[in-house]
């Protein structure tokens, strides 16, 4: 929107006044909620916000609510559902400016639905897109460094965090933290007053209304739901936001034993022998906590010296250039293989990003990717997957992080073109079979 408002002269000019930005979405958010009746008045809203886990707890919750009887709607960077019907986010942002969250909670409102469960970014804050909606629940999953270049530094994304939940509280909603995350202590401190709620994993509720099988069941199902840590610490959140609200723990513990996961996120495609993960991890934490579990799931195979052959790239335009050489750090120190690849590079060069992810491989101690030869860059993403399930045997998990369900690649000049990657794994599975 600004790119082509910036190409006039007299509201280039405006554009540059101070505060001139914040007012512009400040009025855009008023507008939008008073041309649809202020929507969220009508309806229970749940905001979700945090570096990861955003997405998993939404579609948790909502099938908590929904084996309660409870009608939903989803706005988050995978979909927006309403009631049973769902379409794909296409709107290129997780959380959506102008018109878009007002309308989708007048369109929940008319039908029928009970819950609106909407992701919140740190990006929407910034712009207002939080405002004039009454939220009735805000939740913090984890809080890691991520978006330091478009905010500016790490403590104003954690600001920006923050200033949602103090709106929520503003408005007599209730706050929810995640207590095994270090940011805890930071919000619960600035938050006291409010009274939030503090969820674990460890807790005594969790651990009840967890499914009896705690195992990694994604070494033997591709169709199960992987409990590793991460996920159980977006169960606690959901579990903890599904008891305020009066949900019972057998129906709660119900729903996460009938959950079967979340496109593009830990997404298992197991074919003759060999195990691919499509995951969207993309910053250093998450992509450290899908190679921990699968180093795990591998532990537990029949199959010795198993490998873990790992596909991942970065993101570019400018876009937290700070966490490539720590990827390249945990990659190196969990990986059998590595393939670096290219990954929604946008105006960059791929071959540049490959260089400072793999920077950092020389530092990892016992290391085996100390010289050029001992890993593949191979920027063709498809190539690149291709390469990687041609390497593996029996036994081996393939992982390709970054993309997970996104539908499109960006490349320089606005381009970009259709993806899907779970399709290319299995025709990748089909060819080697």
């Amino acid at each position: 929107m600004f790119a082509r408002i910036k190409k006039f002269p007299l509201v280039r000019a405006f554009y540059k006044l101070p505060g001139f930005v914040w007012f512009y979405h400040f009025l855009w958010a008023w507008s939008s909620a008073a041309l649809y009746g202020y929507p969220s008045r009508h309806i229970f809203v749940i905001g979700v916000t945090g570096t990861k886990g955003k997405t998993t707890v939404i579609e948790l919750l909502s099938a908590i609510l929904e084996a309660a009887g409870k009608k939903t709607a989803i706005l988050s960077s995978l979909r927006m559902k309403i009631a049973e019907n769902s379409e794909k986010n296409r709107s290129g942002n997780t959380m959506p400016g102008r018109f878009y969250i007002q309308r989708f909670l007048r369109r929940a409102i008319k039908a029928g639905c009970n819950y609106a469960l909407v992701e919140v970014t740190s990006q929407g804050v910034a712009l207002n897109r939080h405002r004039f909606i009454n939220w009735n629940m805000g939740v913090l999953t984890n809080l890691h460094p991520e978006h330091i270049e478009s905010h500016g530094s790490f403590e104003k994304y954690r600001k920006a965090k923050l200033r949602f939940l103090r709106y929520v509280t503003a408005r007599r909603g209730k706050i929810f933290l995640n207590k095994e995350d270090e940011s805890a202590k930071f919000f619960s401190d600035r938050l006291i007053v409010f009274n939030p709620t503090l969820y674990s994993r460890k807790s005594d509720e969790v651990l009840h209304a967890m499914p009896s099988d705690l195992q990694l069941r994604g070494a033997i199902d591709e169709h199960a739901f992987v409990w590793s840590d991460f996920n159980r610490d977006n169960a606690a959140a959901a579990i903890a936001v599904a008891l305020k609200l009066g949900i019972d723990i057998k129906t709660i513990a119900q729903a996460l034993q009938n959950f079967r996961g979340v496109p593009g996120r830990m997404e298992f495609i197991r074919r003759g022998g060999i195990t691919a993960v499509v995951d969207y991890a993309h910053t250093p934490q998450s992509l450290e906590a899908v190679y921990k579990t699968l180093r795990a799931i591998n532990s537990k195979s029949e199959t010795l010296n198993s490998k873990l052959i790992c596909v991942l790239g970065s993101a570019g335009g400018g876009r937290d250039k700070w966490k490539r050489p720590e990827m390249g750090k945990i990659t190196a120190e969990y990986c059998d293989e590595i393939i670096l690849t290219s990954e929604d590079p946008y105006d960059e060069n791929p071959a540049e990003i490959a260089k400072e992810i793999e920077a950092e491989f020389l530092d990892v101690p016992n290391s085996k990717f100390q010289t050029p030869n001992s890993y593949r860059t191979i920027l063709d993403r498809r190539e690149a997957i291709n390469k990687a399930v041609d390497l593996a045997r029996g036994g081996d998990t393939v992982v390709i992080t970054g993309i997970g369900s996104q539908e499109f690649m960006h490349f320089a000049s606005g381009k970009r073109i259709p993806w899907n990657e779970r399709k290319i794994v299995e025709d990748a599975l089909a060819r080697k079979r």
